[in-house]
């Protein structure tokens, strides 16, 4: 079986890319697998900085293959949770949230009930202006369970949520970025996605890291557990080797700004 999810590094940015082109990408048991896998492996890198997620082929991710998981006894019982919150299944999308490092999905083609919740888990969602992105898993009598509603709140209203997955209908690129649930539309989302991971990756890794556990804690804390972490993030930022450091570093050459 060739590799199911590809990783390369160049420069602190990893290039993760689904590679079942075949099948646009659809999770079976071993691409659930690769995909967790990639996840564990990504957080055990501490060279990176950013990464960047695509499917290869004509899609991103068309949802569950249904037929292949029919039988798989994983789907017994869901309740055990094998990766902190999660369970095995959700860890495919809530990973990309929990990743110590800002994650930005390229989408194009398809995007559709579990592969639109991974999308879902990215920091940054840039798509084609006609990829077609649903919550899709309604239409198969089931709830989404790819972590797909902890992940959707915060970004659009919970009146919006709610109409995508009961219709689970379909939207475009250009849609979603109206909607909130895509960050940017391009022509080219990879080449977009890179071009930002290596501006964002130009900047300090320990802040940028700081920064998304701070954004995590927003969606579920009140202000003072906010206020207060941003205090201790900052105190240790601060109280690091490496802060002298990149304070001059700055001064000398200011980091990049990002530019379409």
């Amino acid at each position: 079986m060739t590799e199911r999810v590809t990783i390369s590094v160049e420069n602190g940015v990893a290039d993760v890319r689904f590679a079942r082109p075949d099948k646009l990408n659809a999770l079976d048991q071993a691409q659930f697998e690769a995909i967790g896998g990639a996840i564990d492996r990504l957080t055990a890198m501490k060279d990176i900085r950013c990464v960047v997620l695509s499917g290869e082929g004509r899609g991103f991710c068309a949802g569950v293959d249904l037929e292949s998981l029919a039988s798989n006894p994983a789907l017994r019982d869901l309740m055990p949770r094998t990766h902190g919150e999660a369970n095995v299944f959700q860890h495919i999308a809530w990973g990309w949230r929990t990743l110590p490092v800002p994650v930005i999905a390229a989408v194009h083609g398809f995007a559709f009930g579990a592969g639109f919740q991974i999308m879902l888990g990215a920091d940054i969602r840039i798509a084609t202006p006609d990829a077609q992105l649903s919550m899709m898993e309604v239409r198969w009598g089931l709830a989404p369970d790819v972590a797909g509603i902890a992940l959707l709140r915060g970004l659009v209203r919970t009146d919006v949520a709610r109409e995508l997955t009961y219709t689970a209908r379909k939207m475009s690129g250009d849609e979603g970025l109206v909607l909130g649930i895509v960050t940017h539309v391009h022509a080219d989302p990879y080449t977009r996605a890179m071009t930002l991971a290596r501006a964002i990756a130009a900047n300090s890794p320990d802040a940028v890291r700081a920064s998304k556990r701070l954004f995590n804690l927003s969606v579920e804390a009140g202000s003072g557990p906010i206020l207060l972490a941003e205090s201790e993030e900052q105190q240790i930022l601060l109280a690091s080797a490496n802060h002298a450091e990149t304070i001059a570093a700055a001064s000398e050459k200011r980091a990049p700004v990002f530019k379409d």
